[in-house]
């Protein structure tokens, strides 16, 4: 998706022979090109796939426009597929809702392509859409289907993973030999905003971990994104990652549409709205090259903890926009505060925040 929006159309109509889209919302897939229905991800790809788009790129080649353009049409290829079969969707039920799973509904792009370009008014996406939540859903049948419960579980928020208490972050940081303050609700809010607001780079440990792939709140790492600089800083002092990756504006959520092309909720970071142009300036660090943002509506129920934190950011900037990514360094989101300790000694975040616990401390020879 990221590096689809600094790529252009050359390999766009060549695209278009290998899915094919097809009347009532239908689509195929070029067999001539394709070879996943024999070979799987062994070999995904037949020969002629790499006469028309070129070899593979292979580890650590330097991206070139040839693979931006790649990416354009493979993008753009999937908009105008699921723009399709949600349109014919639409025709054949009446709801003006879509509730979308599977590991393409992560393309926020494209779910905000439906919101624009059919009459659904409204799409919701639970955040382990992919593979991920098969097991939350199997126990979801087992309990309805096997056991015959009625059904009343409603997924308000992501944070159903596991949780550790203050004397386990505090045996963790003991045994890293790192000093620690700990912090009253209101001092700690408005300590981090300040940290953010002076732009430094806060690493945000809280509760219980996200369900799915990206960090909403309770693993993030959190910046100014009012420093056009702050990506830049973030990819070298951090997440060394690709340039191109943007990063997610978390925002409040009754002001969310203040600020994007937007006119419902997202808390599960699954749609990328346009940034409204009078405030573009603004939040410089949080869009992309496209001019769209990934953007996460926090709201004081579902996380009033990461919603205090933008709370006092705005009171202090006028800006009710955090940056969020995931606490990670090219390595899986981390679980427990020996893995958030490691990070942060790894990396060259300013701040730690595990729960109550407030940290600077960059022991040399931690243990």
């Amino acid at each position: 998706m990221a590096l689809a929006g600094t790529g252009g159309p050359s390999y766009a109509n060549k695209f278009r022979e290998l899915v094919r889209l097809e009347p009532e919302g239908r689509f195929s897939i070029n067999r001539d090109l394709i070879s996943y229905n024999t070979h799987g991800v062994k070999k995904p790809f037949k020969e002629w796939f790499s006469e028309a788009f070129g070899p593979p790129r292979q580890p650590n080649e330097p991206i070139s426009d040839r693979h931006r353009d790649l990416a354009f049409a493979l993008q753009s290829t999937i908009e105008a597929a699921v723009v399709h079969m949600a349109r014919a969707l639409s025709k054949r039920h009446p709801s003006r809702n879509l509730c979308l799973t599977g590991g393409v509904a992560l393309n926020c792009v494209a779910n905000a392509r439906i919101l624009c370009d059919t009459d659904y008014e409204a799409v919701w996406v639970p955040p382990c859409a992919s593979d991920s939540g098969a097991p939350l859903g199997s126990a979801l049948w087992h309990y309805h289907q096997t056991l015959g419960h009625p059904r009343g579980f409603e997924l308000k928020h992501s944070f159903h993973g596991l949780g550790y208490t203050d004397a386990e972050i505090r045996r963790a940081l003991q045994a890293a030999g790192l000093s620690y303050r700990r912090m009253g609700e209101e001092e700690l809010l408005t300590t981090v905003a300040g940290d953010i607001a002076a732009g430094k780079i806060v690493g945000w440990f809280q509760g219980r971990s996200e369900l799915g792939p990206r960090a909403l709140g309770n693993r993030s790492i959190l910046a100014d994104p009012r420093d056009e600089a702050m990506k830049d800083r973030m990819n070298a002092r951090v997440k060394h990652r690709e340039p191109f990756r943007p990063f997610a504006p978390a925002i409040l959520q009754e002001r969310a549409a203040e600020f994007f092309e937007i006119e419902q909720f997202d808390p599960f970071m699954t749609m990328a709205p346009r940034v409204r142009p009078d405030k573009a300036t603004l939040i410089p660090a949080g869009i992309h090259v496209d001019g769209t943002a990934r953007i996460q509506t926090v709201d004081r129920v579902s996380n009033p903890r990461f919603y205090g934190v933008i709370e006092k950011f705005a009171e202090l900037t006028g800006v009710p926009v955090v940056l969020n990514t995931s606490f990670n360094l090219q390595e899986p989101i981390v679980q427990s505060p020996e893995n958030a300790i490691s990070c942060f000694l790894r990396t060259q975040m300013d701040v730690l925040v595990l729960g109550d616990f407030y940290i600077t401390d960059r022991n040399p020879t931690p243990r």
